[in-house]
């Protein structure tokens, strides 16, 4: 009797051969994304090229590979609290799983390398190091977290203004990579969330040291060595004026422990893999980061306090938004997968006009993205030899890519059907993991209050505006370059009117213009990418990508809104589209 249905028969049980279900994990990430090793060529010299990509093309095996499996075995497995010691002494010991070490050395070692042979070549490291952190968000931005949160920022205020005895053991530990990953920075208060003038952790001066007490309602990475804490000084005003830094450590200058209580860990939606924990002060020693360095007398807050920890906060948002286009790649690619392999309705998903039409759509989105996350760190290109950060140019970067990182996850679920529905799957980690995103260093609402502080105290939008108008000047004067040049002087005319609104309604529309200015800004630098594309290697896929966008968020489609267009470049170049997203 045959094995199979009446219904059924080896052609309808071929759809469901499982051997062919291969997703994301195995393949070495940097070698199968064109649009990484593009942007590494846009802005690298041939000579520093040559020194970063070997090192980036044994990372995305890294990545793809170990680093990735770690990641999931880590989300099942994660952190846990070890609060008292067997005698019943508080001990907050924070025990993280073998996977999570395991990756964590890894990583480090793979980085280390290259900074190795950058300084050994005397080039630099930095874009490198910012490729390979993309490349690991694109596995875990959990281990992202745990490894960025703060440790240039704890190494430049202690080297600014920590005693000088703390100053040499503090940078001595970074020096030697034994703290690597072990910093974060505690904020956040049950009573204050992002409103950090409320915060109440106090603290009382002793000697040349403080004395801490209080509780921070959310610490990542709370398993660390070395803090930065805002809290309120004696004597300080109590606002956001009053607010100073200080450097907690795990252990006192005495070698004794320090009084850092994990109270509990943070039983989260996602990124399991970083601990959190809401940590507790009681007389915790602790050095003011702020004032002359090192003096003892110094006065108890400078009104600088929060103002400093804001522009550090800056940088690691431009952190948080490599995470959010980091979830967003990976979601692209187990889209991508998914849909070659997966059969219905009588052939592949990817040959379906709507599968296309979504799958053309997130690689349009993710080049955007990710032009707008590596313009953010001000690195100079081929095209712009001069190298500027945009004061407000992060946030709204932030705004953008990390809600990228949530509707791509969302995506890539409805793209796997039930199956991206399912935790054995790969794509509801990542919707888990991308909604963190928009609320770390700010969500959407703090991300437009500080566009609008930048705007009306700095004037920071006239050299977002320099910026674009330069991107267009170097692009061409095609169609997509025009329509890009005559939104950015819509933009200049939108940000004049929106400054003689009322106080009130020039807040509640901030969101728009936030996301005008986002919009504009991924288009020029998209049109900037195509005119170098087509100078050095006489391509057009990229003017493509810039012609989509532009399409899509700064042309007005007219009544119908494009539907009654004969043509539809996203369809008719789709495979050169996918080609140049995903190499396999």
């Amino acid at each position: 009797m045959s094995r199979f249905s009446p219904f059924s028969g080896p052609d309808k049980a071929q759809r469901y051969d499982t051997d062919r279900y291969r997703g994301a994990v195995g393949l070495n990430w940097y070698l199968t994304d064109p649009t990484l090793r593009f942007t590494m060529a846009y802005y690298l010299s041939p000579d520093e090229l040559a020194v970063v990509e070997p090192h980036l093309t044994r990372m995305g095996e890294l990545m793809g590979g170990p680093v990735a499996r770690w990641a999931e075995e880590t989300d099942r497995n994660p952190p846990r609290l070890e609060r008292y010691d067997k005698w019943g002494h508080d001990v907050s010991r924070v025990v993280m799983p073998a996977s999570f070490t395991q990756s964590k050395r890894a990583v480090l070692d793979a980085q280390q390398a290259l900074r190795d042979d950058a300084r050994a070549a005397r080039v630099s490291s930095g874009l490198g190091l910012f490729a390979s952190n993309y490349l690991l968000n694109q596995a875990d931005i959990g281990m992202g977290c745990a490894l960025g949160t703060g440790g240039g920022m704890v190494q430049s205020l202690v080297a600014a203004y920590a005693p000088p005895d703390v100053r040499e053991h503090v940078l001595a530990k970074f020096a030697s990579g034994e703290w690597a990953g072990e910093t974060a920075q505690l904020l956040t208060e049950r009573t204050g969330g992002s409103d950090l003038g409320a915060l109440e952790t106090t603290a009382t001066r002793a000697g040349d040291a403080w004395m801490l007490n209080g509780v921070k309602w959310f610490a990542s990475n709370c398993a660390g060595e070395a803090f930065v804490v805002l809290a309120k000084p004696e004597g300080a005003p109590d606002s956001s004026r009053g607010v100073a830094n200080f450097l907690v450590l795990r252990t006192r200058r005495d070698g004794s422990r320090n009084g850092v209580r994990v109270r509990r860990l943070k039983d989260k939606l996602g990124t399991r893999s970083v601990a959190s924990g809401e940590v507790e002060f009681v007389d915790a020693e602790a050095f003011l980061l702020s004032g002359e360095s090192g003096a003892a007398d110094a006065g108890p807050s400078d009104g600088k306090g929060l103002g400093r920890m804001m522009e550090l906060t800056n940088a690691a948002r431009l952190g948080i938004a490599l995470f959010g286009l980091g979830n967003a790649r990976r979601a692209l690619v187990e889209s991508l997968c998914y849909a070659r392999q997966r059969h219905a309705f009588g052939g592949a998903l990817i040959d379906k006009p709507l599968m296309r039409r979504k799958l053309a759509e997130m690689i349009v989105d993710v080049e955007a993205a990710q032009a707008l996350v590596f313009d953010g760190t001000g690195a100079a290109n081929h095209r712009q030899p001069r190298a500027v950060r945009q004061r407000i140019a992060v946030p709204v970067t932030k705004l953008k890519v990390c809600r990228l990182g949530i509707t791509a996850a969302s995506d890539a679920i409805e793209i796997h059907g039930g199956n991206g529905y399912i935790e054995n799957w790969p794509v509801a980690r990542l919707l888990r993991d991308a909604q963190v995103n928009t609320i770390w260093e700010g969500p959407d609402n703090i991300l437009c209050l500080d566009v609008r502080r930048g705007i009306e105290r700095a004037a920071a939008h006239e050299p977002l505006l320099a910026r674009l108008r330069d991107a267009v000047s170097v692009s061409g004067d095609d169609k997509t370059t025009q329509l890009v040049a005559g939104r950015v002087e819509d933009l200049d005319a939108a940000l004049t009117a929106w400054s003689k609104l009322d106080s009130e309604l020039a807040e509640a529309r901030l969101f728009p213009l936030a996301q005008f200015m986002g919009d504009v800004y991924a288009g020029a630098l998209l049109t900037e990418q195509a005119a170098w594309e087509r100078e050095t290697r006489g391509g057009d896929r990229k003017a493509l990508v810039a012609r989509l966008y532009a399409q899509r968020y700064l042309d007005d489609r007219g009544p119908l809104r494009g539907i009654d267009a004969e043509t539809d470049e996203a369809l008719e170049r789709f495979d050169e589209l996918v080609d140049g997203a995903l190499a396999l």
